[in-house]
């Protein structure tokens, strides 16, 4: 049986390289730097897990974050799960998409790894 498929979003970075953590607990990985590379991946691939950055971005006009973007290709996959990075200074911004969407998990930075692999093998 083919190992699940988890799409790692990272557009920003700046946190370690989780992909080895991925694919310890299961997954083989896909990583995009880039949102919209990250939205085709998504329609054409159907990941069973997305793990993917909230970037406040105040220059948008209609929405938060790129995530947002996101979100609205991967609403329609009722089975893939959605793991959310952000930074707490942002708390307030990420919670208005939470009042939108549904997310497995969310975790602000620094990331704990073992509460990340636990919520992740629990998904593989």
């Amino acid at each position: 049986m083919p190992r699940p498929l988890l799409l790692s979003v990272v557009e920003m970075g700046g946190y370690p390289n989780f992909t080895p953590l991925y694919e310890r607990a299961g997954f083989r990985v896909r990583v995009e730097t880039r949102m919209r590379k990250a939205m085709g991946v998504i329609r054409s691939e159907k990941p069973a897990l997305i793990v993917a950055e909230f970037n406040f971005q105040s220059d948008f006009r209609d929405r938060t974050s790129s995530l947002e973007s996101m979100m609205s290709v991967a609403q329609r996959l009722p089975d893939t799960r959605v793991i959310v990075f952000y930074e707490r200074e942002y708390r307030q911004q990420f919670e208005r998409l939470l009042a939108v969407h549904r997310f497995h998990r969310s975790f602000t930075f620094p990331i704990p790894e073992e509460a990340l692999l636990a919520c992740v093998q629990e998904l593989a």
